[in-house]
């Protein structure tokens, strides 16, 4: 039986509340300068391109000594431009995830974590402001810069969910994970604020407001969060947030899992890992060794999950991406208001995932909570591609879609990464989180890649309604990879059933 919904949070200990916080806004900040790139195209847009409007040169100045230093002949070469820029992040972000998953499981995380957060706002702030101060326009350097400031980000989130994933046991994940992943939502808000509030003296200050900030967060983290419990000597139970003597010898295995007959090995495995910190006089256990990559990936679970992932991810960084510009271009908005709309899609994803993830913890199951929101999601993306031109309804519909996509989304990303990097599978080589989370975010940034490429193609050639009936087809294509897992765990169910009426 899965333990209590709410029981569990008074055995968590301060150390538990300082690395919730430290590793959300340590991804809030990250996604602060992805929405700070978003939001200063327009003006990145003008000043790349000789327009005698753009504010940056006298309309006294002679055309030929000015328009050498800028790259583009027009506003629409520059919006090309900047849409392959976004194609270049996202590619790099994905073969970047591969990479860091594996490394942070062999470095120090914090380490990692802080090297990815640090270098990124370097990389940011040559991009946006070092590059403008001295009137540098390469394309080959910009280029460069973002394929640089990708890799360097793919450290970010295999890291902090790996961290999570070493404080925050089974009992309780999903609700914890729900609510901590709301951290990539909160960041667009942030990075929307610090943008607007410093574009006016241009754009080159809003990336060098949000690289300083992201600089400093990432200071913060190497000199306070602690990566695991055993740094301070905490053993499972406070790890887990159960008490001493409701121990659970199957606090690592996910949910998902098929592994029925395991349970003394699982507590053997428990016995010599997770004991408190060892008497001096004891010899130190050998330290568990990190899983190969090619081992991770044909864990159970995670290919299924990772295509699903690929698939969800796709619409759901779609509309990142394109919203806004979505409810300008259709219903004739104007640009400030499609933005402070579009927060209702993010709004929807953090009570989704909150929500979802509390339920997948009292049922003890994943895939029955995922495979009906996104069977309710196909729904909602109908209902929202006939919204009437009301902001209100629209609103409305679009906080569905929101729950529906982004709260699956959120799960799958942090809550079941952490469940399939913590297997009984792996026995004693328990070295497989930030692995298996770079391998299930990587994945699906490859699907967000190549999608939005498609988005634009489809829109161009047959307009929204299309978009719209691809977005229904790839989240059923995410339910499909799903059904295998979710009939395990219906006959996993049906199996206790029977036998506790068998004991009854």
């Amino acid at each position: 039986m899965p333990p209590s919904c709410c029981g569990y949070l008074s055995q968590y200990t301060h150390h538990h509340l300082v690395v919730f916080l430290l590793t959300f806004f340590s991804y809030v900040l990250l996604h602060a300068s992805r929405k700070t790139f978003s939001n200063v195209k327009v003006s990145i847009s003008a000043q790349w391109t000789p327009s005698f409007q753009n504010g940056s040169a006298s309309a006294f100045s002679p055309g030929e000594t000015w328009e050498k230093n800028h790259m583009f002949a027009d506003e629409k070469q520059a919006t090309l431009f900047l849409g392959a820029l976004d194609s270049i992040f996202l590619f790099s972000y994905a073969v970047g995830l591969y990479l860091s998953g594996v490394i942070g499981d062999r470095l120090n995380l914090r380490y990692v974590l802080c090297f990815g957060l640090c270098g990124s706002a370097v990389v940011e702030f040559l991009f946006g402001t070092l590059t403008e101060w001295l009137h540098i326009y390469n394309i080959y350097l910009y280029c460069g810069l973002w394929v640089l400031n990708g890799l360097l980000q793919s450290a970010v989130w295999p890291c902090v969910v790996a961290v999570m994933g070493n404080w925050f046991g089974k009992a309780g994940r999903g609700f914890v994970f729900g609510l901590w992943s709301a951290c990539a939502s909160v960041g667009n808000i942030l990075g929307a604020f610090l943008a607007s509030s410093v574009l006016k003296y241009g754009y080159e200050y809003a990336f060098l407001v949000t690289s300083m900030v992201q600089f400093a967060g990432g200071v913060v983290v190497f000199f306070g969060l602690l990566t695991s419990p055993k740094e301070v000597g905490l053993s499972l139970e406070s790890e887990t947030g159960l008490s001493p003597v409701e121990r659970d010898t199957d606090s690592h295995r996910p949910l998902m899992s098929d592994e029925e007959d395991d349970d003394e090995v699982e507590a053997e495995v428990y016995t010599r890992q997770y004991q408190t910190v060892q008497q001096p006089d004891e010899p130190l256990a050998e330290a568990p060794r990190a899983i190969g990559f090619c081992q991770a990936f044909c864990l159970p679970g995670v290919l299924p999950y990772s295509l699903a992932y690929a698939c969800l991810k796709l619409v759901n960084y779609s509309f990142f991406f394109w919203l806004p510009f979505y409810l300008s271009n259709n219903y004739g908005w104007k640009e400030a208001e499609a933005d402070r709309l579009s927060v209702w899609y993010d709004v929807g994803g953090i009570i989704g995932g909150t929500v979802q993830g509390l339920i997948s913890d009292c049922m003890g199951k994943r895939s029955p909570v995922l495979a009906m929101s996104l069977a309710l999601a196909m729904g909602a993306l109908v209902g929202y591609s006939r919204s009437p031109n009301d902001q209100v309804i629209n609103g409305a519909l679009l906080a569905t879609t929101g729950f529906f996509i982004g709260g699956p989304s959120n799960m799958i990303s942090s809550a079941i990464s952490a469940d399939l990097g913590r297997q009984g599978a792996l026995r004693g080589n328990q070295e497989a989180l930030a692995t298996v989370t770079g391998i299930v975010d990587g994945t699906g940034s490859i699907g967000a890649a190549g999608g939005q490429y498609l988005v634009s193609l489809i829109e161009s050639k047959l307009g929204w309604m299309y978009v719209f009936y691809f977005f229904i087809v790839m989240t059923g294509g995410s339910i499909v990879f799903i059904i295998p897992l979710l009939f395990k765990e219906v006959l996993a169910m049906w199996r206790d059933r029977q036998a506790l009426r068998r004991q009854l």
